[in-house]
């Protein structure tokens, strides 16, 4: 048995993504996780979530953040104003991979009403466990921050 602390993971979304956060939370069983809401599918305000989400993993109390929303657009755009946040739309597995591995991103946005549930998964594993690559990229990503 691993004595190793588990990852944490910081979930949230909007009504549109609530059952995919749910179906996540599950997945995602073998992870601390914690969910930021919402908890319904009663219509509100995506930004009352992605900001909490997005400032657990900028303080660093959480290691990545996931959001949902239905076309991820705008849970993407409000966590991408936080200054330590890299916030990656991804509706194909090779652009998670490819968001880790060349972005550093640290939040996964995922667009509910365009990928399949499976697919959700998909892109949430290979987001947690690809190693970001450094190297050229890091001298780009390094050039984010206003």
């Amino acid at each position: 048995m691993s004595t190793a602390p588990k990852m944490k993971i910081a979930i949230g979304a909007d009504h549109a993504g609530f059952e995919y956060k749910e179906l996540l939370k599950s997945f995602l069983a073998d992870y601390e996780v914690k969910d930021f809401g919402t908890h319904s599918t009663q219509s509100v305000d995506y930004p009352d979530f992605a900001h909490p989400v997005a400032l657990a993993v900028e303080s660093q109390e959480y290691t990545f953040g996931i959001l949902v929303c239905g076309s991820a657009n705008g849970v993407a755009i409000t966590a991408n104003k936080h200054q330590h946040i890299r916030a990656a739309i991804c509706w194909l597995n090779e652009i998670a991979a490819l968001a880790r591995v060349h972005n550093n991103a640290n939040v996964l946005c995922i667009p509910a009403r365009f990928v399949s549930e499976e697919l959700a998964k998909e892109m949430t594993s290979t987001f947690l466990n690809t190693e970001f690559e450094g190297g050229r990229h890091e001298l780009r990503v390094n050039k984010m921050s206003c």
